[in-house]
């Protein structure tokens, strides 16, 4: 979809500026993306954090629900059944497109220069987050839009290892450029996470091959999309499953 950069540069030095000015890198409440985001969905500040049965909604316009989700979808669970029913809800899920790691000494308050990793994000990294409500994916009132972001992100060096790398703990992520968002609306949507070059006849291993992914994540996207009938299982190759693509109708 079309970004509106404009409108995420306003977003963007809404909320970095005002961090900048007052903590420099980061905040200890509301991280900078998920910030940054409901700034670009919702403009209007009046519109954020509202009480709804018992909950409190990231964004809502009047007519519908949008989350900013940056950490796991487990903690959606309890808020997707009490607002589905009322509500369409569109859950936004960022993920780093291209990422520049800097590590931060608490001790001293150094930051690294910063170096880019060599790992490039795609919408299907939002799968592992999807089979924690599984359950919820065919509700017609769900909808999901995966924000990929060029970001800088911040750790401290307070890991296990003897560099203190390892196991060491994320402080902050800020957005950058966004690069693109994935709409998904309706079920068949799915349908854009099937490689286009795909056999007739697959396996997992080959779904991975096709789409770029580990074959440990295609088969969660395949199990997600057997779930909505994207796909579905016909037999088996050896002691892997065989797919095959179902028509949409």
């Amino acid at each position: 979809m079309c970004i509106d950069e404009a409108r995420f540069a306003r977003a963007k030095n809404r909320v970095v500026g005002i961090q900048r000015e007052r903590q420099g890198i980061g905040t200890l409440g509301e991280k900078t993306v998920h910030a940054v985001l409901k700034n670009y969905y919702a403009p209007d500040t009046d519109m954020h954090e509202i009480p709804i049965e018992n909950f409190v909604a990231d964004i809502y316009t009047g007519t519908e629900i949008i989350e900013i989700q940056t950490r796991s979808f487990n903690t959606m669970r309890r808020k997707l059944t009490a607002f589905l029913p009322l509500y369409p809800v569109t859950i936004v899920y960022p993920i780093p497109h291209v990422k520049w790691l800097s590590w931060i000494d608490e001790e001293t308050g150094d930051i690294s220069p910063r170096r880019k990793s060599p790992k490039k994000g795609n919408p299907y990294q939002a799968f592992p987050e999807l089979y924690k409500i599984r359950p919820f994916l065919s509700d017609p009132n769900l909808r999901f839009r995966f924000a990929l972001l060029d970001m800088q992100e911040y750790r401290l060096l307070n890991g296990w290892s003897r560099d203190r790398k390892k196991g060491s703990d994320r402080y902050d992520r800020v957005p950058e450029t966004f690069v693109e968002e994935v709409r998904v609306d309706r079920r068949e949507d799915y349908m854009q996470f099937v490689p286009f070059d795909i056999p007739e006849k697959f396996t997992a291993k080959t779904f991975a091959g096709c789409a770029g992914i580990p074959v440990r994540l295609a088969q969660t996207v395949l199990l997600i999309l057997t779930d909505l009938s994207i796909v579905e299982r016909i037999g088996k190759d050896g002691r892997s499953y065989l797919y095959r693509v179902c028509e949409i109708g």
